[in-house]
């Protein structure tokens, strides 16, 4: 493929995997295992690594295989903590938010822009109130010092800029919108990829497929998902990044999940959207309706805060009481609204949140999801197994850290501070080097200064420069990176993870020969 690669050491592999599982179960003890590869846990495999220490991370499917995929793609700022006085949680948010944005990954998170149209349902005292929250956004944004350059500021929007940024909203009755800013990750599921890679890079053996079957203090019994075979990875310190599965692994931890679901539209069904939607959910103060354009031909719109009782599902199912919601709200500012059989496909996330309530709220009654707190949590049981759940997307560096540092505080191993704040993904660069790549700008969002390799696999076989989906841009050489740098190992770690293709069941079904056909294809790299 030239000269041109992927950055040195991150490769993830079938080759590297086993190579790497035969290291972890040899008998040698590591200094951390990780287990749980979504966004904290990958974090963690990053933090634990740039720190100099020896890591083995683990899970049971596949990176980015529970909730750090199914998230709006929204970095938030921390605005809606606000509202419930959760000022920590606020400005740690947007701090992260920051962090994200200026160094560790601006290649995959930019600023969104998002309209409050101003319909009739909106009273007068409603918009004030979500103006002074815009307003109250901003200063933030300051106060973690991310530049206005990066998120501009919020403001007022006559009828017509309204309807310009969101020509689907209704006119009749239209005074005007409100625009505000926040950030938007490319595709979570790639920021995932990004953070293992990275850890990667560091030394950490990444290990998809590897499930734990029973944690303690000083390791891990586990089965190889792929041979069935079980072994044993001996460790100083193990960190529990589980996330709605955390439970299952460490003793004295209660998740109450909460459900959040999106639907998924053809890009065409709302015409061009500059901008994403705020849309209020009526009898609420704080909560909206989002409307999320995607630019690959799909809108989402979301989301959903709903309590799960009962196991927790591999991958979680879409009520239709969920989707009913979901399109009356959006119908609520349309000109035309969104029939169901317009909704080609619905995804749902179960949030990881720590129940520290009582299991019954006043008269029996119990609380709302939407009102447990987001902030993270990390726990160590008494035989030394460190726990981190709750938090968001946004704070999963912070999360991370803190896991690490407690981890290794109560296990005894002496380490620096974490230099994950500073520490740029695989294939992040400033914007200005990001600009001047000479690949297609799709690519760039999605693999920043690696686009230029992706690229330059289509440039040396034509056949792999085709979209693998009419009016989709992911291609075929995409496909062919995944399987040799980023560790897909079959179909759906192709097209649900290191893809979104199949998140609309009809496009899934069309691509995955093209899926089956770069797996048996790919030549094996051996980092």
């Amino acid at each position: 493929m030239s000269h041109i690669e992927a950055a040195p050491g991150s490769s993830l592999s079938a080759h590297r995997r086993g190579r790497e599982l035969a290291e972890a179960t040899d008998g040698r003890v590591v200094d951390v295992l990780v287990v749980g590869l979504g966004a904290t846990g990958a974090g963690a495999a990053l933090d634990a690594a740039a720190r100099g220490l020896d890591v083995v991370a683990v899970d049971a499917h596949d990176l980015a295989f529970g909730t750090s995929r199914w998230s709006s793609k929204l970095i938030h700022g921390g605005l809606r903590y606000l509202a419930s006085a959760q000022f920590d949680v606020a400005h740690e948010s947007a701090v992260e938010r920051g962090v994200l944005m200026t160094r560790t990954a601006p290649h995959l998170v930019a600023a969104q822009p998002f309209v409050l149209p101003l319909t009739p349902l909106v009273s007068r005292a409603q918009a004030s109130l979500a103006w002074a929250g815009f307003r109250a956004g901003d200063m933030l944004r300051l106060a973690a010092r991310t530049p206005r350059q990066v998120l501009p500021a919020p403001r007022r929007l006559s009828a017509t800029e309204a309807r310009h940024l969101a020509p689907s909203v209704r006119a009749s009755g239209l005074r005007g919108g409100l625009l505000s800013w926040d950030g938007k990750v490319t595709d979570d599921a790639r920021l995932v990829t990004a953070l293992a890679r990275t850890a990667a890079g560091h030394g950490a053996r990444v290990l998809t497929r590897v499930r734990a079957l029973e944690l303690t203090g000083s390791g891990a019994r586990i089965r190889d998902e792929l041979t069935g075979e079980e072994g044993e990875i001996r460790a100083r310190a193990v960190i529990n990044a589980a996330g709605v599965w955390a439970g299952a692994l460490a003793d004295g931890i209660r998740i109450r999940p909460s459900r959040g679901t999106h639907l998924v539209l053809r890009s065409e069904r709302l015409g061009t959207l500059p901008a994403g939607l705020h849309i209020p959910i009526p009898g609420e103060t704080n909560r909206f309706v989002l409307v999320l354009p995607q630019g690959d031909g799909r809108v989402y719109v979301g989301l959903t805060d709903e309590p799960v009782d009962g196991g927790i599902p591999d991958v979680p199912e879409v009520p239709e009481t969920d989707i009913g919601f979901l399109l009356d709200v959006l119908g609520s500012v349309l000109d035309v609204p969104v029939s169901r059989d317009e909704v080609v496909g619905a995804f749902a996330g179960l949030r990881p949140l720590l129940d520290t309530s009582a299991p019954d709220g006043p008269d029996g009654a119990e609380a709302r999801t939407s009102d447990i707190s987001r902030r993270h949590a990390v726990l160590t049981s008494p035989d030394g197994v460190t726990t981190v759940v709750g938090g968001k997307l946004t704070t999963y560096r912070r999360m991370a850290q803190d896991a690490v540092d407690a981890a290794t505080e109560a296990r005894g191993l002496r380490v620096g501070p974490s230099p994950t704040a500073t520490l740029p993904l695989v294939g992040a660069a400033a914007p200005g080097r990001l600009r001047a790549l000479s690949a297609p700008r799709h690519l760039v969002r999605r693999y920043g200064t690696e686009a230029v390799a992706v690229h330059a696999l289509a440039a040396a076989d034509p056949a792999l420069d085709e979209p693998v989906l009419p009016g989709h841009p992911v291609t075929r050489a995409e496909l062919l990176w995944a399987v040799r740098h980023e560790g897909a190992l079959d179909e759906s770690d192709l097209l649900d993870r290191r893809t979104r293709i199949g998140l609309v069941p009809q496009d899934r079904t069309e691509v995955l020969p093209i899926a089956r056909e770069i797996l048996e294809q790919a030549t094996p790299v051996h980092p």
